[in-house]
């Protein structure tokens, strides 16, 4: 994965992370830098000092020409107790006039009056410095590379040079000390930087999680459908730059919201016009030996001698004729027909159509009507919506399977239920199960349940459906004219 595939919630805290250590270590180096001045600086005072004090004790052992008691002088500060790093001379040396050894505190290794030489100090032009050594000025010298430190200082008597006191010290004094500074400089920068750091990468993460969490949301956009996609940050309500983001991203999300229901709403309107133009061909097909039929039915009950049997299946047929009509007119959107009340005959009417059907696909019909009087509602239209209903209850229904309609007056609304066992419906097939030309089987014409919406919609009532594992269950509510219910 490359730096710019990397999520923010990666980036920014590793890159506050690094600005930290950088500082951090610029900062170190600085004060590194600078203790390596003020330790130098030190060095040479407290060396020259000494050696000024060491200088002044030689001036009475050399006029008298004592050489144990300059010897002593010169042991004085290497038998004295001092704290560990202290800055001590490891060697120290007095030359007389012909810069021959007069003492040392090392005499194996520069014995008395032996020619010094400067290639053992490793310094070069000793002797040439050392001349011109002025009788009231010390001299500081650095060996190859600053592996040896050393402090000339002359030893004079009424401004007579007597000889050159020499004090030299080992790098690791300098170094040993210096390291220690460094370390604790460098436990000290550690526990800043993780004091520093691990806030900084907290407060960096819980700001760049909204970010996160906002372009996660913005990437479904588009790949999924809009009422699903659920975009809650946990942001402070303000006026910053985050939150009025998040404010146009959730505006920005009702507005396709919106766009996406004009756009249901057009297709709907598109498949309605589909509708008028298709019923506006047949309607007049229909209707004219629709007419004719109940123009005969009408004048064979009025004037043919029929037995009961045949009377009441002529009967059965003109409600039947009747029913077509108003369903022709449902088709056109014109659910205001004429009808009388709903009886609990049409409820057994509509029993008898649908007990055959049922009968021959093998499946149980139950039947539960608990109304007893006539109800104030277009029985046409009630009779269309129970057998549309029943119907695909029927069909959807398995072999030695089972349907049940049930229809009751409670709280003065007609309350009609119908249940069958079969295949339970998605979420997505019930969203879309009333628009028309939209079927869940492969039979079906997607204009029954439409038609059967319609009604209802037009009667002011509802419709719902749940769809579980046992049974698919249809709940239709219409409200009772006011007078009626009261």
């Amino acid at each position: 994965m490359s730096a710019r595939q990397t999520s923010l919630k990666v980036k920014i805290p590793v890159r506050i992370s690094l600005l930290i250590v950088v500082v951090a270590l610029v900062i170190t180096l600085s004060l590194l830098y600078r203790a390596f001045g003020v330790f130098k600086e030190d060095l040479v005072l407290s060396s020259t000092n000494l050696a000024r004090i060491l200088a002044r004790s030689l001036v009475t052992p050399m006029l008298h020409d004592d050489v144990w008691k300059a010897y002593e002088v010169i042991n004085t500060p290497f038998g004295l107790e001092t704290k560990q790093g202290a800055l001590q001379a490891e060697l120290v040396l007095v030359l007389d006039r012909e810069q021959r050894v007069y003492v040392s505190t090392q005499p194996s290794a520069y014995p008395m009056l032996s020619e010094l030489d400067p290639d053992q100090l490793r310094i070069a032009d000793l002797r040439t410095r050392m001349a011109r050594l002025p009788a009231n000025e010390q001299m500081v010298l650095e060996g190859l590379g600053f592996e040896e430190f050393f402090v000339l200082t002359p030893v004079v008597s009424d401004d007579v040079r007597l000889g050159t006191l020499v004090m030299g010290y080992s790098p690791e004094i300098f170094s040993r000390r210096f390291i220690g500074f460094a370390t604790q400089a460098a436990l000290t920068t550690l526990f800043i930087v993780a004091s520093v750091a691990i806030p900084a990468i907290w407060w960096s993460r819980r700001l760049t999680e909204p970010l996160v969490k906002l372009s996660d949301c913005m990437s479904e956009v588009g790949t999924r459908d809009i009422d699903q996609i659920q975009c809650d940050l946990d942001i402070r309500p303000g006026n910053d730059e985050l939150d009025r983001l998040h404010r146009q991203f959730r505006l920005m999300l009702e507005e396709l919201r919106e766009k996406q229901s004009l756009e249901q709403q057009m297709v709907v309107a598109e498949r309605l016009a589909a509708i008028g133009r298709f019923t506006a061909g047949i309607a007049h097909e229909i209707n004219n030996p629709l007419g004719g039929l109940l123009t005969a039915t009408n004048t064979l009950l009025r004037h043919g001698e029929l037995n009961p049997m045949a009377d009441k299946a002529v009967r059965l047929i003109e409600r039947g004729l009747q029913q077509i009509r108003d369903t022709v007119g449902a088709l056109l959107v014109e659910a205001k027909h004429e009808s009388h009340p709903l009886s609990p005959q049409d409820f057994e009417d509509v029993r008898v159509l649908l007990q055959t059907e049922a009968q021959r696909r093998r499946v149980e019909l139950a039947w539960d009507t608990r109304i007893a009087a006539d109800t104030p509602l277009p029985s046409t239209l009630v009779r269309q919506v129970v057998i549309n209903l029943a119907l695909n209850a029927i069909e959807a229904a398995p072999d030695a399977g089972w349907v049940h309609c049930g229809s009751r007056i409670d709280d003065g609304s007609l309350c009609i239920e119908i249940s069958n066992s079969g295949q339970q419906m998605s979420d997505e097939t019930i969203a879309h199960l009333f628009e028309p030309f939209v079927s869940g089987r492969q039979s079906g014409r997607g204009l029954g349940l439409w038609v059967t919406y319609q009604i209802v919609t037009e009667l002011g009532g509802t419709i719902e459906v749940d769809s579980g594992r046992e049974d698919t269950r249809f709940t239709v509510v219409i409200p009772l004219p006011l007078e009626e219910a009261a």
